[in-house]
């Protein structure tokens, strides 16, 4: 597992109304290292789902957005995957982080 990631630049939101919204988390990838498959699953779910990458990868340097329906969750586990085979697993607040650094 990545040891050197850490929640960088984390920004929180404004409050905002309670009606259906779509969130949004910035990937940054600043680790040297190419994010080549990134997961984001609601906490305690049984699997990972699918790469919200679709395929794309996250170059050292770059940024990635990744959205989530309102759905009154807020906790997600996150699993970046990266190039040298490296995982980085941590649990995220969408409803109150709108960028997550891997250093």
């Amino acid at each position: 597992m990545r040891n050197s990631f850490a929640l960088a630049a984390v920004s929180l939101m404004l409050a905002v109304p309670a009606i259906a919204q779509e969130r949004s988390v910035e990937i940054v990838n600043q680790s040297g290292f190419t994010i080549t498959n990134f997961y984001a699953s609601t906490l305690g779910a049984a699997d990972w789902q699918e790469d919200v990458l679709a395929g794309q990868a996250v170059g050292s340097g770059q940024t990635a957005m990744v959205n989530f329906a309102d759905t009154g969750e807020c906790t997600y586990s996150f699993r970046a995957v990266f190039d040298d085979g490296d995982e980085a697993i941590q649990d995220i607040d969408v409803c109150s982080v709108t960028s997550v650094t891997y250093n």
